[in-house]
């Protein structure tokens, strides 16, 4: 298999070191929590390795004005095409992932008030109430092993409702509360992010309390008042989600900028990582297994490769195109799939020219996942059309 090996350009000589006078730091403040400040919306379910909200607001501010065309063709949990919106652009994003339509699409298009989502939440589960009790000998026992069986009834009854269109802000509440060791949440003694049980830390024996029955409802209800704790209402002007891959993806004709955050080439598996909260979505879904590593790298390699083709074509004179990349410590080719992301650029879209390179490192949060340990940096590559 045949991958990319293209020069840096900003590489000196034949070194994968980048010139240190094109490599800027962060903002310090971008190193800031922000979830006690931020837009709750952000706060629907967690999605593993998302860009912060301070980052994505701040490079909209940054390469971006009022009433642009903001385009995020990996849009994840919808950060990005949020915080454009808040900010009076508008917002095309698109993932190939169920989970990041469900997450996008209910932070794009909340209730406008915490009234209507409380009303719309009881309706639903009066709707939920009034379906057969489901045969729990017919769901997979890797789900079962999470809940117990009351409280399993009581989230599949709901989730055959949320999944019903125009449904996706409960939907995204409940993926919200899915599984957690903590008592506002639906399974037993859980990871948040990763699902998988935590019951060797657990044990039932000493802990009874954190397998018993928990009842949806106020826990539901609990979690749409988070929601509008800091609630920041989205303008629905201009906002378009798809979900599709990237080489299926009909982009618009001309945008003023495209912010995005590529899924990390060797790091992540979204479908494992994401596993419960997809069967969830949809249990059609054939159970999800961790994609060979050198596939994930061809994916990334097929995916930026197709949308620099898209980039050339549909970004405005003076529009700048950002890439969040992720970098790892050692030294090998993939270690820097940064230097991968701009060779495919200068190589497919050369009216794009690379003004600089920000540098910031990632918190151990959120290298959640064993191959992540050596994920120090995120480089956030500034390219603009000439």
């Amino acid at each position: 298999m045949t991958y990319f090996r293209y020069p840096c350009p900003l590489c000196m000589a034949s070194r994968r070191v980048h010139s240190q006078d094109r490599i800027k730091p962060a903002p310090q403040w971008w190193k800031a929590p922000c979830s006690h400040i931020e837009c709750s919306l952000h706060q629907l379910a967690p999605y593993i390795g998302k860009i912060k909200s301070r980052i994505a607001g701040d490079l909209v501010e940054r390469y971006t004005k009022s009433g642009d065309l903001v385009v995020d063709p990996f849009a994840g949990a919808g950060t990005i095409p949020l915080e454009a919106t808040l900010r009076g652009r508008r917002a095309f994003a698109a993932d190939i992932s169920p989970y990041s339509r469900i997450l996008s699409l209910a932070k794009l298009s909340p209730p406008p008030t915490l009234n209507e989502a409380l009303k719309r939440t009881e309706s639903a589960l009066l709707e939920a109430e009034s379906l057969p009790t489901p045969d729990l000998r017919t769901i997979p026992s890797w789900v079962r092993q999470f809940f117990h069986p009351d409280t399993l009834r009581e989230t599949l009854r709901f989730a055959a409702v949320a999944r019903q269109p125009g449904n996706e802000f409960l939907m995204a509440c409940l993926l919200g509360i899915l599984h957690h060791q903590r008592p506002g949440f639906l399974s037993y003694p859980s990871s948040h992010l990763v699902p998988y049980l935590r019951d060797k830390k657990y044990p039932s024996t000493q802990f009874p309390e954190m397998y018993t029955y928990r009842e949806l409802r106020p826990r539901l209800f609990a979690k749409i008042h988070r929601t509008y704790r800091r609630f920041e209402r989205p303008s629905s002007r201009g906002v378009t989600f798809r979900q599709s891959a990237i080489e299926h993806l009909k982009m618009p004709k001309r945008f003023n900028a495209l912010i995005t955050s590529p899924p990390y080439m060797n790091a992540l598996d979204y479908g494992r990582d994401n596993r419960l909260r997809l069967w969830f979505i949809n249990p059609d879904l054939a159970e999800l297994k961790d994609a060979d590593i050198a596939k994930r790298r061809k994916t990334f390699i097929d995916g930026i490769t197709r949308l620099a083709d898209k980039l050339e074509k549909g970004l405005t004179s003076r529009g700048y195109g950002v890439f969040v990349v992720g970098e790892e410590v050692h030294r090998s080719f993939y270690a820097h799939p940064s230097e991968v992301v701009i060779s495919i650029i200068t190589q497919r879209a050369p009216s794009l020219i690379l003004r600089n390179i920000i540098a910031d490192d990632i918190p151990d949060v959120r290298r959640t996942r064993r191959e992540c340990r050596g994920i120090k940096t995120e480089q956030f590559l500034i390219f603009q059309h000439s």
